[in-house]
């Protein structure tokens, strides 16, 4: 017997990450991909506001012209989302590429290029029935072979995909079959509950096979026209390196997904997304009209633009805060030199107890944006614990004792706390070139440090690849580290980053009882069961600080008043396919 799904079910994974699982600094600084979703917006608890002008999409929609989007990275060698981690990479082509589903916000599964499918009563075999009125933008044909050459792709060696081969299962995913023309089915080796949402990000979206055979994995991630090859309601126009992507409109397009409020082809002629690395830019590109809509934007920019003069969508993204990441492991790799601090969980949490985070966030941030209690934020279907609220305040006098517990408890001249002749410090490098308000964050948690007699130093350097991976080796030279991973399912952030082989275990967590709970819980569709399992690991992470959550996940999007009908997904990115430009 099969469970059918022709409409809305739940879904527990849909991903994104702020974080690429290895350095590639050229990326990280110029291209500043991870900012995409990573700059807090001082806003209360909803999960999904819009404030300013009215930007809601009443009126009749109007057809023609070409929508200005401006974001802060320039997709550099981001342009295949079956490799690519980025946030960024699914801001600009979540409009080129259709996935086989689509989810809301709450994690309901709606159809799109699947028009139903079933799953077996053990949770290891998913059929899909496959529209078959697609066609990609090269005109060759969607059905179940295409999928299936989307798989092999994403699973092949020379995709290196850690992200969307990880949140549809890793090894569990034991293959996809042509089962008919336009039936296709999938197995797994052990039930994985995550596996449709995963299946609607655009990381998982449809290329043409075409374009899959036809271009080398660099050319992929390069991208351009002819090369990124979708179904979505546009395509790629052409692409100026380090400047723009021009998309225009997919006259065809009749295959929306049932959550979409347009049901055809896209009113807009065009959107051309332009990459302006400085916020500065960004602010002043909005308001002098050179682009309509634009994101990655921190609070001051938004009072800077002015709120009245915008239409603003502020979104609370689930997944993984921004947080820092703490090395439990320091010298894997050269044991002679000892472990590193927080190798003692005594260390770990008296970091936690000593920073005064609330006061931080409020200082920092302008008010108005409440500290994080969990490495789950609210908005995460099925899965936030408030029972963690409040269970690791700001305590120095615990921290204090925790640190002679230790042992730390000569001081040296300058206070800070000293054991076997080392002075007890820090690293904390940077994995982005940090926003002011989040260098402001961290100047404060270093003067709440050096109160209890620890010496944090936040530090960029021109060889953070070498102190992060060196000859293909995860050499994690700090102790801290920081990024979010955004993800509409605690199984896609917690399993990447505590699970014993997670590609962004940075805290080199190896808990055999962590990674039980992580499979127990994608092996049920039971909501309460899940939400149940991921409490445990959300205290289990209170109590072993392995992860220590800063702010709020938020993102802005600003648009002119002219701009209607714009939908945005879980994550807060916005979808142009209903978009039109007014007269106004």
């Amino acid at each position: 017997m099969t469970r059918s799904r022709s409409t809305a079910s739940d879904a527990t994974s849909a991903t994104s990450t702020d974080h690429p699982g290895g350095p590639n600094r050229r990326t990280r600084r110029r291209g500043l991909a991870v900012v995409a979703t990573a700059l807090a917006i001082a806003l209360g608890a909803s999960a999904c506001t819009s404030t300013g002008a009215d930007g809601a999409g009443s009126g009749e929609p109007v057809d023609g012209g070409t929508l200005s989007f401006a974001i802060a990275s320039d997709l550099e060698g981001l342009l295949d989302p079956h490799s690519s981690q980025f946030d960024a990479t699914s801001t600009a082509l979540r409009n080129v590429f259709d996935s086989l589903v689509a989810v809301t916000p709450d994690g309901e599964v709606h159809p799109w290029l699947a028009s139903s499918w079933t799953i077996s009563e053990d949770g290891l075999e998913y059929v899909f029935q496959l529209r078959d009125d697609v066609t990609f933008h090269d005109g060759e044909p969607f059905d179940a072979a295409a999928a299936v050459a989307n798989f092999d792709h994403i699973f092949a060696p020379e995709t290196a995909s850690a992200k969307i081969a990880s949140d549809l299962g890793g090894d569990r995913f034991a293959g996809a079959e042509a089962t008919g023309d336009h039936e296709l089915t999938i197995r797994l080796s052990e039930p994985f509950a995550p596996l449709l949402s995963a299946l609607s990000t655009t990381y998982a979206g449809m290329y043409s096979p075409a374009a899959l055979a036809g271009h080398s994995q660099d050319e992929l991630r390069a991208g351009g026209a002819g090369i990124t090859v979708g179904s979505g309601p546009f395509s790629v126009a052409d692409l100026l390196v380090g400047q723009e992507l021009a998309l225009t409109k997919n006259p065809d397009y009749a295959w929306p997904s049932d959550i979409s409020a347009n049901p055809g082809a896209a009113h807009l002629d065009g959107v051309t997304i332009r990459f302006i690395p400085e916020e500065a830019g960004r602010v002043g590109a909005v308001q002098s009209g050179e682009t309509l809509v634009a994101t990655d934007l921190t609070p001051k920019a938004l009072e800077q633009i002015g709120r009245d003069a915008v239409t603003t969508q502020l979104t609370t993204a689930p997944g993984l805060p921004w947080s820092a990441i703490l090395n439990w492991d320091r010298n894997a790799l050269h044991p002679e030199s000892g472990p590193g601090v927080f190798a003692d969980v005594r260390v770990r949490q008296a970091f936690q107890l000593g920073i005064d985070l609330d006061a931080a966030v409020q200082a920092a941030f302008g008010g108005g944006l409440e500290r994080p209690w969990s490495i789950l934020s609210p908005t995460t279907p099925n899965a936030y614990d408030p029972a963690v609220e409040g269970t690791w305040a700001h305590d120095p006098a615990r921290a204090e004792a925790l640190l002679d517990e230790a042992g730390w408890t000569e001081r040296d001249a300058e206070g800070y706390r000293v054991k076997d002749g080392q002075r007890l410090h820090i690293d904390w490098l940077k994995w982005i070139d940090g926003n002011e308000d989040k260098v402001a964050l961290v100047n404060f948690l270093i003067e709440d440090l050096k109160q209890i007699g620890i010496e944090l130093v936040y530090e960029e350097t021109d060889a953070y690849a070498d102190r992060w991976r060196v000859d293909g080796v995860n050499v994690y030279d700090w102790d801290i580290t920081d990024w979010s991973f955004s993800s509409i399912s605690a199984d896609g952030a917690l399993r990447s980053h505590l699970s014993t082989e997670g590609f962004q275990n940075a805290s080199r967590v190896a808990d055999p009882e962590i990674d039980r709970l992580l499979d127990e819980a994608v092996a049920t569709t039971d909501p309460a069961e899940q939400a149940a399992i991921y409490a445990k690991i959300q205290e289990w992470n209170v109590q072993n600080v392995a992860i220590v959550p800063l702010f709020p996940l938020q993102t802005a999007v600003v648009m002119a008043p002219s701009v209607q009908g714009v939908q945005f997904d879980s994550f807060g990115r916005p979808d142009f396919q209903g978009a039109w430009i007014t007269s106004a």
